[in-house]
């Protein structure tokens, strides 16, 4: 691994280059909608990230914490990007939390209709059959 001399990057290039976020472009737009933290306070894209801070970044329904461990100016593979931060394990409060969720959304997919959109030459006919019964 190539180490910066200074041993400080952006936020976004490091957010990529750690593999948490597939493009610099996700990294660069969820700094801007206040979904990254460093040391608990809400960073810009150009925010420069050092060895030691803490990061929280927040996902759709999951937080998740990291500990900044190396910095690299280039990027790597990701089992080795894997070595440059420390991630925090869930409370359990957060595990049960995410497990509610989880059953809340699985609930909301029950409810949705099946088919969207135009139906099919099979549905078609059984409207058109509904349709023409007499209900006298």
């Amino acid at each position: 691994m190539r180490e910066c001399s200074e041993k400080s990057l952006r936020i976004d290039k490091w957010l990529k280059i750690a593999c948490i976020f597939k493009t610099r472009n996700q990294a660069a737009e969820a700094c801007t909608q206040g979904k990254v933290k460093i040391n608990n306070q809400s960073v810009k894209a150009s925010r420069l990230a050092k060895i030691g801070d803490t990061i929280e970044i927040k996902f759709k329904w999951r937080t998740r914490t990291f500990d900044v461990l190396n910095i690299v100016t280039k990027s790597i593979k990701a089992a080795d990007a894997r070595l440059l931060y420390h991630e925090h394990e869930p409370t359990c409060e957060e595990k049960a939390a995410d497990e509610l969720r989880s059953l809340f959304y699985q609930s909301s997919r029950l409810n949705r209709p099946k088919y969207k959109g135009r139906p099919t030459k099979k549905e078609r006919r059984e409207l058109d059959k509904f349709r023409n019964k007499k209900l006298f």
